[in-house]
């Protein structure tokens, strides 16, 4: 069961319930804007996306449609060092730092940041962007969970957690400005209701870059690699912590281009992940 914000050829803005090559309408989002995280939040939203979907008594055509960010108010935060691969490449690009990389991964409490405002979230088919003062940036494919602010998963995204990997290994300090940028993050292009995703191996998380036409990087992992418990890494981002709004968590990386692989402007990133869609944009 997937839904999203979506835009129709006609400028209907709406949270729509994708089925098969149809959108079915679950409501105006100009007559309520914050109705996406309504449903999310609600005490059974499985039952409430069937509820206003049987009432519904319109359908639009997936391919007429224009997926929006799926988000509303909610802080997106980020993961790392939950993947073993992310971790071996941490401690590469940053020798003097690579124990701590190693002691997080073994670690108890997880490394957790804050990424970015849902304003400066981009969507399906929008521009994400390198930093200009970065010469080694990369792509990190990511399942994103969808927390409601009662701190339960109550859906899955896809998340891009775009990382200057120079920057932060200069100095781990430096983090927050590898991370942290506008154009930095994209989420989408739908949220797949929690007990509708792949588990374990089934669901698999795929990376493909193009430059020019040409594919020049591809990569794949899976749930089942992942270091530590999704419910283990929302338990820790809501110690001492409120999300009134909710949260959307970027879960981190186990696919990693090589040292020698940088982003260009014009290249395309493609994020797919089984379940939930396929999320693509353009690098600039």
């Amino acid at each position: 069961m997937r839904i999203g914000k979506f835009k129709s050829n006609d400028g209907l803005l709406f949270v729509g319930l994708v089925q098969d090559q149809d959108v079915v309408v679950l409501g105006d989002l100009a007559k309520d804007h914050g109705l996406f995280s309504k449903i999310l939040h609600a005490a059974n939203p499985e039952h409430e996306v069937e509820s206003r979907a049987k009432s519904s008594a319109k359908k639009i055509p997936l391919v007429s449609t224009i997926p929006l960010v799926p988000i509303d108010q909610q802080e997106v935060w980020a993961s790392g060092v939950t993947y073993l691969r992310s971790r071996e490449a941490r401690e590469r690009e940053s020798e003097g730092a690579a124990k701590f990389y190693d002691l997080v991964y073994k670690a108890q409490r997880p490394e957790l940041f804050f990424k970015s405002p849902p304003a400066k979230v981009a969507s399906f088919g929008q521009k994400v962007r390198i930093r200009k003062d970065s010469k080694w940036s990369v792509p990190e494919p990511e399942l994103t969970l969808v927390v409601s602010p009662a701190g339960k998963i109550v859906g899955f995204t896809i998340g891009n957690d775009m990382s200057a990997r120079d920057i932060e290994g200069e100095n781990p300090l430096y983090l927050p400005q590898a991370k942290m940028y506008s154009g930095a993050c994209a989420i989408g292009p739908v949220v797949t209701l929690a007990r509708f995703l792949p588990q374990g191996e089934a669901c698999s998380i795929h990376l493909q870059i193009h430059r020019a036409g040409a594919q020049v990087f591809e990569g794949q992992t899976s749930l089942a690699s992942m270091a530590r418990k999704l419910e283990d890494l929302v338990s820790w981002l809501f110690k001492e912590n409120d999300f009134p709004d909710g949260a959307f968590l970027l879960t981190g990386t186990g696919v990693v281009p090589p040292d020698q692989f940088t982003l260009l402007s014009g290249d395309v990133i493609r994020i797919e992940i089984a379940g939930i869609g396929v999320l693509e944009n353009t690098v600039e």
